[in-house]
């Protein structure tokens, strides 16, 4: 008897208590007008024009420091520029002939290819 209960039981779909689910009214959804879907799409800024500033907000690492000022392009180092440029991948540096790469793309296709062959190994080892 006590079996036939458990077995009904289970059947039963929870409607309250830890299995519970939370259901959301679509009733805002059915209040907006025609003219609201257009608000969905992304807004444009307000801000048009580049804001100029003459600090760095947010820079300062010292207790009683003050953020540090932005000083012209000409002040800073000429690789800063460069930090954010995209470096060839490997499969494009095979492509190209070895012999005639600049030093810092040697230097990556060689940092690079053997990243590649410890990988081809330990998943050959590993299949072993």
């Amino acid at each position: 008897m006590a079996m036939n209960c458990i077995k009904s039981l289970r059947n039963l779909p929870l409607t309250s208590g830890i299995g519970a689910s939370r259901v959301f009214s679509s009733a805002a959804k059915s209040k907006k007008s025609k003219g609201a879907a257009s608000s969905d799409a992304p807004k444009q800024s307000t801000l048009s024009k580049e804001v100029k500033s003459t600090t760095v907000v947010g820079a300062n690492i010292l207790k009683d420091g003050t953020d540090p000022k932005i000083l012209p392009d000409s002040e800073y180092p000429e690789w800063l520029w460069h930090l954010l440029d995209k470096k060839p991948a490997l499969s494009e540096l095979r492509r190209k002939n070895i012999e005639t790469l600049p030093y810092e793309d040697l230097k990556r296709f060689v940092k690079l290819d053997n990243r590649a062959r410890i990988k081809e190994n330990n998943t050959t080892r590993a299949k072993n």
